[in-house]
């Protein structure tokens, strides 16, 4: 896993997943990542040749697949991460993913169409990862955004404080209600607002661990982080 440098969410909570598993282990690299705007000192933290050079590293440790644990794809463009991907294969020689094209993985796989997205970023972000997923045939029917943009902020986020608009976004039906950001800890309450609204709960770290699982020919996760996802 390649991951912003100012992310304290996706590594432990990756390890609280997998649980007690011993059939797989994760491993990580970081690069500088501090802030999500939509400008271009925000942008070139993605730089596809920094990517790079962190996969060759991760490469060192005879992998099996290596994945961009970060949704900046979402505003970027799936196309952008697809290059992305491209490019850590073709420098290292290992399958890649990236968060980005995990979800769409997903939604292909599940058959959704229509989501409620929610978010710890700014309107600004939502309004072009809307668009972005538009692009991709992804209907966003509501959504939700908690206004900040320092990356380290997102993992302080607490649950009493998602509770209410993932109801609110869920109370629209969508197929699918969808946690977008690496940094947030939305596994933690996947199952319980799931059982409550009956609508299935998709968590980026979850998301991304299950389709680099996929891509490994691994057993993938368990109902409670994602009935989805098992």
């Amino acid at each position: 896993m390649i991951v912003p440098s100012s992310n304290t969410c996706l590594e432990p909570q990756t390890y609280r997943i997998l649980g007690s598993r011993t059939d797989v282990t994760v491993h990580f690299t970081r690069i500088p990542v501090t802030r999500i705007a939509l400008d271009d000192s925000s942008d070139r933290q993605f730089d596809p040749a920094g990517m790079q050079e962190a996969a060759r590293l991760l490469a060192t440790a005879d992998v099996d697949v290596i994945a961009w644990n970060g949704t900046s794809g979402s505003w970027l463009g799936s196309e952008h991460d697809q290059e992305l991907a491209g490019g850590i294969t073709a420098a290292t020689g290992v399958p890649a993913t990236t968060s980005t094209l995990a979800y769409l993985e997903a939604f292909r796989t599940f058959g959704t169409e229509r989501i409620g997205l929610f978010t710890p970023y700014t309107e600004d972000v939502n309004h072009q990862v809307i668009a972005s997923y538009e692009r991709d045939g992804i209907k966003t029917v509501e959504h939700r955004a908690l206004g900040l943009s320092e990356n380290e902020s997102f993992a302080r986020v607490t649950d009493d404080e998602m509770r209410p608009g993932s109801l609110e976004l869920a109370a629209a039906a969508p197929d699918a209600l969808v946690y977008l950001c690496t940094n947030l800890y939305g596994a933690n309450i996947t199952a319980e607002i799931e059982q409550a609204t009956g609508v299935p709960v998709l968590d980026s770290v979850a998301v991304t661990l299950w389709h680099a699982l996929k891509l490994a020919g691994a057993p993938l996760l368990e109902p409670r982080w994602g009935r989805l996802l098992g």
